[in-house]
């Protein structure tokens, strides 16, 4: 039976997910003091998910116990990101490449992002994009991440013209780091729900307080696709 494990920031974007589990007898459980849930979606695949918290150090810290803990055979992550470029609000975008756009050691001569010694652009699972692609997805391309809700058109544009990212949030590039070091294949699923520009915070709560459902479907119209090719 594949395993897979499903990284998920905050109650607006687990509680849906919740739900749709809740058609599959589930079990809830607590682990480093957030809310998980299993459940069997079939007789060849297992789905352990986590309410991680928002941020980049909750994001990995819940990637390295699914990996660790529940020995997940892959990392899927399904969220809300900003606009950048290429994309609009209700887009769902895949991610193809995950980089840290707030990891800046400019002060000692190294471009903004850049890790020394190390990788700093992640790539998705090739066969897992490949799946994705037949699915309800808009736009794939590169996503990037800070320990920021972006709500400034200038950062914006300089993330934009810096990384060529077309979306951003606060959670993909730290999974992506995690599953690069451990081996594991990922891939992130977002819906833009804002365009991260001084109206973003006004966009992001009234996508939020719809509860939206939407990741959830797709969310099962992937996992209903890797268990076609099992």
């Amino acid at each position: 039976m594949m395993k897979i494990g499903f990284v998920i920031a905050d109650n607006y974007e687990y509680d849906p997910f919740k739900k749709f589990a809740g058609e599959f007898n589930p079990t809830e459980f607590k682990a480093l003091k957030n809310n998980g849930i299993k459940f069997n979606f079939n007789e060849k695949i297992e789905i352990v998910a986590m309410e991680c918290g928002i941020g980049k150090v909750n994001a990995a810290l819940a990637t390295l116990w699914l990996i660790k803990e529940e020995k997940v055979d892959m990392i899927l992550n399904v969220g809300l990101s900003g606009a950048i470029q290429n994309v609009q609000k209700g887009f769902i975008v895949a991610g193809e490449e995950y980089i840290e756009c707030d990891f800046d050691l400019t002060a000692i001569g190294y471009e903004l992002g850049v890790k020394p010694d190390q990788e700093y652009i992640y790539s998705a699972d090739s066969s897992l994009l490949e799946k994705v692609k037949k699915c309800s997805v808009d736009y794939t391309g590169r996503l990037g991440t800070g320990d920021i809700f972006l709500a400034d058109s200038a950062l914006k544009a300089k993330y934009r013209d810096t990384f060529g990212i077309c979306a951003f949030d606060m959670e993909t590039g730290a999974i992506a780091a995690v599953c690069h070091k451990a081996e594991v294949p990922f891939l992130a699923i977002r819906k833009i729900s804002d365009d991260c520009d001084e109206n973003a915070v006004e966009n992001y709560k009234e996508l939020n307080n719809k509860k939206e459902v939407h990741l959830s479907e797709v969310a099962r119209e992937i996992i209903e696709k890797l268990s076609e090719s099992m």
